[in-house]
């Protein structure tokens, strides 16, 4: 895959840097390159989505990769509609996905495995889509999807094995209208990731009575109004990273990497406390 670079700030039309003029790639080319890294990863299909303003959602399910509407996509993204893909529901793929990674950990990732990563935020949060060296089905996605999450710091609420991603080459306009790019790191020659140890691993407990539940659904979140902020979030993924056995200071460093650009110089005492805190109840 042709090295895109990952300046959010493009014109669609002209493919030019607002803020400097120097010319970029076109939106299209984006959306393009994520298409391509998926069919290189072997993803035949997808289902397309947008959600209007009004919070309606609208589908185009199991769609050859071709024949996927962009236009119609595109049309609804310029009237401040949000765009979603994913591998079409009810076949095996060779992907996993993860939500809201790290940039200096999707550099990491798809430095070492072929991956496609799509930057969503100004703020550095990056969609990974891994390729894996097998086909999993949906339940299998959920579990090498968690596994993952709890050892990269991604979100645990994003692990049901049929959640949608951003599409490349459009706005996010729930991030004040940043353009959503495929990174120059996407690695689509490297190796996959072999699943065999997440597969292999006893399922964690997905179910709670209240913000302790280290691995929840966002369905049951809405269902019982759990807190959806990001530090409900990230109390969530610490307490399922320490019953997975990973190790405190892992957990720190991860947790100052995943809060700092939120919480800038009091990134490390929120994570000394979050963990501390986390450590004590399961006591």
């Amino acid at each position: 895959m042709a090295a895109l670079g990952s300046n959010p700030r493009h014109d669609a039309a002209k493919g030019t840097n607002v803020s400097t003029g120097v010319a970029q790639p076109r939106a299209s080319a984006h959306t393009a390159a994520q298409l391509h890294g998926w069919a290189q990863a072997g993803i035949e299909r997808a289902d397309l989505a947008i959600r209007r303003l009004d919070g309606a959602m609208l589908w185009h399910h199991d769609c050859p990769l071709a024949d996927l509407p962009l236009a119609w996509a595109r049309a609804h993204n310029v009237k401040q509609a949000d765009v979603y893909l994913r591998p079409a529901r009810g076949y095996a793929w060779p992907v996993v996905f993860l939500d809201d990674v790290t940039l200096h950990k999707a550099r990491c990732i798809a430095g070492k495995y072929a991956a496609v990563v799509v930057h969503t935020s100004a703020s550095g949060g990056c969609h990974v889509w891994l390729q894996v060296n097998a086909a999993l089905d949906e339940r299998q996605r959920y579990q090498a999807q968690r596994w993952l999450a709890l050892r990269t710091g991604a979100d645990l609420g994003s692990v049901s094995g049929e959640h949608l991603g951003r599409l490349a080459g459009m706005k996010n306009h729930k991030r004040n209208g940043v353009w959503i790019n495929v990174l120059d790191c996407a690695n689509t020659h490297a190796p996959p990731w072999d699943p065999t140890p997440a597969l292999q691993t006893p399922a964690l407990q997905t179910t709670c009575d209240d913000n302790r539940c280290p691995v929840a659904t966002s369905a049951h979140h809405a269902s019982i109004g759990v807190d959806r902020s990001e530090s409900a979030r990230e109390w969530g993924w610490v307490c399922g990273a320490l019953q997975a056995g990973i190790s405190p200071d892992t957990v720190y460093r991860q947790l100052v990497a995943r809060a700092s650009p939120r919480r800038g110089q009091d990134a490390e005492r929120y994570a000394r406390y979050t963990i501390q805190r986390a450590i004590r109840q399961r006591r």
